[in-house]
């Protein structure tokens, strides 16, 4: 058995950089309008799930919304790569001690479970000093619905590792509850970490296996992850 743990990004592993206002701005740019952007959360959804409810709450017709989809994540990737320098992101307390110390475990695969596209994901990661890490991960591009993305992460770590690995031995690890209906419907465990705009207690509500205030703690954190697979 091949133990997997899959990190959402935003609120997770990192925090601000210019995402957000490069994601409108490219919207805008392709589409002639921000969309509903005030009235939209981002949290917990994939790139595509944001840029639809964006539109739709202005009025777009869906076909008219995957015509542009395309030219959207270009555009985005685009600006995002050119601010990210000047408006790096914030890596949280504990990541990168917990992610060396998850390198030391020679049965566990590291890998991703994020509703960024793979190339926003790659960049942030980047930006962050943290993309060496990863050996996988399911991503915003590859389904527009995030419970889909823990079988794709599970497929890849499988084509990677072999039948060795099962979505029983995976947590997902996120800071919303949508981070843990996921996880659920994958069939995977789960781990809620408040470190991004959801409290304890918002995130026990969605009954996850664990909760935590944040990842700093790094043995505590390796003992959930690891040690009920």
């Amino acid at each position: 058995m091949r133990r997997i743990v899959l990190f959402d990004i935003d609120g997770t592993l990192l925090w601000g950089g210019p995402a957000k206002h490069a994601f409108v701005d490219a919207v805008r740019e392709i589409y002639g309008t921000p969309g509903a952007f005030e009235h939209v959360s981002f949290a917990g959804k994939t790139d595509p799930q944001i840029a639809r409810e964006l539109l739709l709450g202005v009025g777009l017709e869906p076909g008219e919304i995957d015509l542009g989809f395309g030219r959207l994540w270009e555009r985005y990737l685009t600006y995002l790569e050119e601010r990210l320098p000047g408006d790096p992101v914030t890596v949280l307390p504990g990541v990168p001690e917990l992610l060396s110390a998850l390198q030391d475990f020679a049965d566990v695969g590291v890998g991703l479970l994020t509703g960024n596209i793979a190339g926003g994901a790659r960049l942030k990661l980047a930006s962050g000093g943290l993309l060496e890490h990863f050996a996988f991960g399911s991503y915003g591009s590859d389904h527009e619905e995030r419970d889909e993305l823990p079988a794709i992460a599970v497929g890849r770590a499988r084509s990677l590792w072999g039948d060795v690995v099962t979505a029983g031995a995976a947590i997902v690890v996120g800071d919303t509850p949508r981070d843990v209906a996921c996880g659920k419907a994958g069939g995977t465990r789960t781990l809620a970490v408040a470190t991004g705009t959801f409290t304890t207690a918002e995130l026990a509500a969605s009954e996850p296996d664990h909760v935590l205030e944040s990842l700093v703690e790094t043995e505590h954190v390796l003992e959930l992850l690891l040690g009920e697979a």
